[in-house]
């Protein structure tokens, strides 16, 4: 079993800034990627920002130049710095890790965390 656990999520002012961490606990697999996601209420989940083990990188336009993606691979831990925050932000954020590549794979989530921008 594994699981991925994310942390660093909460409530913030538009121009503000949140760290997310993930990690993976119980049985040890090599993620080829491992990124984030999100879901904003009524809305389908969407890509923010995946990586590679071999440090490729994907992001969303919407948040390009906004938001980095880092991982740690020995520990099977991602983070994702999200600075400018701004309302449209505001949804429920999954931690991803996929055996397989940035097309497709088996993909493990975590339960969520949740941001939200508001003034």
């Amino acid at each position: 079993q594994v699981q991925l656990v994310e942390s660093g999520g909460g409530f913030v002012q538009p121009g503000g800034s949140l760290r997310l961490s993930c990690a993976a606990s119980g049985r040890m697999l090599s993620f080829n990627v491992m990124g984030w996601y999100r879901q904003a209420p009524a809305k389908q989940r969407e890509l923010v920002a995946v990586m590679t083990s071999g440090d490729m990188t994907n992001y969303a336009d919407s948040v390009k130049g906004r938001f980095t993606i880092s991982r740690h691979n020995a520990k099977n831990t991602v983070y994702l710095q999200m600075n400018s925050l701004k309302p449209d932000d505001t949804a429920v954020y999954y931690c991803n890790g996929r055996i397989g590549s940035l097309i497709g794979g088996i993909d493990y989530w975590g339960q969520g965390t949740q941001v939200t921008v508001s003034s």
